[in-house]
């Protein structure tokens, strides 16, 4: 399958390759990123292919990193760059002798400035992407661009979906990773069991911050179970019997070899009671729904629920947004925002014009003014900053719900 879905970013990797002397590609393992940089290799003259997985080049390559990168005439592309950390130096110290552009292509499981050993970066000469499992808008064949469009004003008000919640759900339990979507039902639950066993085993050991990684299963699971919520360390501490410090350094290995993103809390300023805490998703919704042990008969039934059909929603729209961050022209943050008041908004957009998109999920289909209300306060404090806020329901049809608000089928966000 990874083989026949070209990804969004190979464009722009290829515009980066003409005019940087590093392009770093990372990203979770299973993603596609050796699938993407064999395909950009294949298209070029004099251009060489090397794994660090691959026992026999890394014991090459540990033995004389200066060597094996010394002296080539086209470009190399170093898959899984992390497992021989010296080799960063290496390069930086090749491509400040040699400054052409289009010298190294390399990719990482792990974030490479977390890499342990790592003593100098390559800040300034790289430029770097992160690829993450397929957007719904990859496997449809459609580039996405609701980011930008949302914080341009444009809602797509003529927009249908044919999608229910029963899909939407579906679609969150398969995630976006190759082997997880061509699987289903015990095969699936068992790939995923062994990818988490992978990344810890493989990945999370080199990651300096890394203590204990026999944690880091359990916290993981802990991690699902507050999917898209507000993050207290405190309490995860508590249910982990770790302590909170423990806590800190396991997130930050979590993140670095991106199984876990903490989404920041806007710093808005509307209120002297905001919590500042980060809520903190799972990456992939497909994992989430698999570490929460759902049942997706169980969430289509409102009886039996109970919230946890909101969370994997919002999960998945989450997820969508941080693949499309990746070929966004306006390259927002993203946030989320909650008061102690209890005003709070799922997702806030806000680029570097200050231009300010809010986004509420719904995992039902019926919406009315009331779930818009923290958008319109939003909207009227803000002014002419506000571009635009649309709650996204399970529902068929884009209704308008006043000036620059509209309640939208969750699928615009990759069909629209």
């Amino acid at each position: 399958m990874a083989h026949e879905i070209p990804r969004h970013l190979e464009p722009l990797v290829v515009e980066a390759l003409a005019d940087t002397r590093v392009v770093g590609i990372v990203g979770p393992r299973q993603a596609g990123k050796s699938t993407l940089v064999q395909r950009l290799i294949s298209q070029r003259e004099h251009a060489s292919y090397v794994s660090l997985d691959d026992l026999r080049v890394r014991t090459a390559v540990e033995a004389d990193p200066g060597g094996f990168v010394a002296n080539r005439p086209g470009l190399l592309a170093i898959d899984e760059v992390q497992r021989v950390p010296e080799l960063l130096i290496a390069i930086k110290a090749q491509v400040d002798r040699d400054q052409r552009p289009g010298r190294f292509l390399i990719t990482g499981s792990s974030a490479l400035n977390a890499t342990r050993g790592v003593s100098e970066t390559l800040a300034g000469r790289i430029e770097r992407f992160e690829l993450w499992p397929f957007s719904q808008g990859e496997l449809a064949g459609r580039r996405e661009m609701f980011l930008d469009r949302l914080l341009t004003g444009t809602i797509d008000v003529g927009y249908r979906s044919t999608l229910t919640k029963a899909d939407y759900l579906n679609l969150a339990a398969a995630g976006g990773f190759p082997e997880a979507i061509r699987r289903s039902g015990h095969r699936r639950a068992a790939w995923f069991d062994s990818y988490v066993e992978t990344v810890v085993e493989r990945e999370a050991p080199g990651v300096a911050a890394s203590p204990r990684t026999a944690e880091l299963p359990r916290l993981l699971g802990l991690i699902a179970a507050r999917h898209a919520c507000v993050l207290n360390i405190a309490d995860l501490a508590r249910d982990a019997g770790l302590a909170e410090r423990s806590v800190h350094r396991y997130l930050e290995v979590l993140e670095a070899v991106f199984l876990v993103r903490r989404l920041p809390a806007w710093a808005a300023n509307l209120s002297q009671r905001e919590i500042r805490a980060p809520k903190v998703f799972l990456t992939d919704p497909g994992l989430a729904v698999h570490l929460r042990g759902a049942d997706l008969e169980a969430l289509n039934r409102p009886e039996l629920a109970l919230g946890a059909d909101g969370a994997i929603m919002e999960g998945l729209v989450h997820a969508e947004l941080m693949r499309q961050f990746g070929w966004s022209r306006e390259r927002p943050s993203l946030m989320h925002y909650r008061d102690r008041h209890g005003a709070e908004i799922d997702l806030v957009l806000e680029d570097r014009r200050h231009r300010v998109a809010a986004i509420e999920v719904k995992a039902g289909a019926d919406v009315s003014h009331r779930d818009a209300r923290h958008l319109i306060t939003l909207r009227d404090r803000l002014g002419d900053r506000f571009a635009a806020g649309v709650v996204l329901h399970s529902g068929p049809d884009v209704l308008s719900l006043g000036d620059r608000l509209a309640a939208m089928p969750t699928s615009a966000i990759w069909e629209a």
